[in-house]
């Protein structure tokens, strides 16, 4: 049986896994750690989408809540964590619950990666396990979907 669709959502400089900074961020690639999901959770029917820019990751979480069907998202919003009060107002705007995800743990990194203008209104941050922040994630929202 499957369950609604599930959003996995990234953010600038996401596309540049495993080449960009590896061992702050690992070696798999977005599409190795999309693979991996898809193939640890056949029941769930993923959507996947990254972007560079703020508004192309504000419009798919509208597109999201817009189409129906979600029971959330998995959010790695990057450097947009620490400074877009437009995408922080955009998760806040829809009834879809995002678990915002990191692969570093933000907290033991520079200072101004240590505050995320998203949390507050996320239902919950996931941080500092490499790519299985996002599979803790996806725990997470099923977790939520069975409650």
């Amino acid at each position: 049986m499957q369950h609604s669709s599930l959003l996995v959502l990234n953010g600038p400089n996401l596309s540049r896994l495993g080449r960009r900074e590896p061992e702050v961020y690992g070696t798999m690639t977005l599409d190795d750690i999309n693979e991996g999901l898809m193939g640890r959770y056949v029941d769930v029917n993923f959507e996947f989408f990254q972007s560079e820019y703020e508004g192309g990751v504000i419009e798919k979480i509208y597109d999201c809540e817009d189409r129906g069907g979600f029971i959330g998202a998995v959010l790695n919003a990057g450097a947009l964590t620490h400074y877009s009060i437009a995408l922080r107002d955009a998760i806040s705007a829809v009834q879809l619950p995002v678990v915002e995800v990191h692969l570093s743990n933000v907290h033991a990194r520079e200072g101004f990666r240590q505050t995320s203008l998203l949390a507050p209104v996320c239902a919950g941050v996931i941080s500092g396990f490499g790519a299985d922040s996002y599979r803790l994630g996806v725990e997470a929202l099923l977790q939520r979907l069975q409650a």
